[in-house]
């Protein structure tokens, strides 16, 4: 099983943390997250209902093209788009070039690990 790691910041704060990593003065930990949203509800908005169940699909019927995304999902063909897009910005979905030039989408992951800080204490970047 493969699982995506995701983290919860605000922008300050993955931005310090991003500025760490490349200045050599802050080395991210195994395990820690390598996904980050700015809010639970961004998270939750990616990760809606709808979108897991497009993952499901994209997983297991495994299709060529987005057309035939769209025959199994019922969802038009530019929407699609636009949610995988964003789904792909996030590492959930991967979007390669098929027969043809048909942009073909694939899902690295079998699920997502949330990791939460519930207080600035915990924060691992100043």
């Amino acid at each position: 099983m493969k699982t995506l790691k995701i983290g919860i910041a605000d922008y300050d704060r993955m931005k310090a943390r991003t500025m760490a990593i490349a200045q050599g003065e802050y080395k991210p930990a195994r395990g820690e997250p390598t996904v980050w949203f700015t809010s639970i509800e961004s998270f939750a908005k990616v990760l809606s209902q709808r979108n897991r169940e497009l993952l499901e699909t994209i997983a297991h019927e495994q299709p060529h093209s987005l057309t035939e995304l769209a025959g199994l999902s019922g969802q038009s063909k530019s929407n699609l788009s636009r949610t995988l897009k964003t789904m792909s910005k996030y590492g959930l979905v991967e979007l390669s070039e098929g027969e043809r030039g048909a942009v073909v989408p694939r899902v690295p992951y079998d699920q997502v690990s949330l990791d939460v800080s519930l207080t600035s204490n915990t924060q691992r970047v100043a």
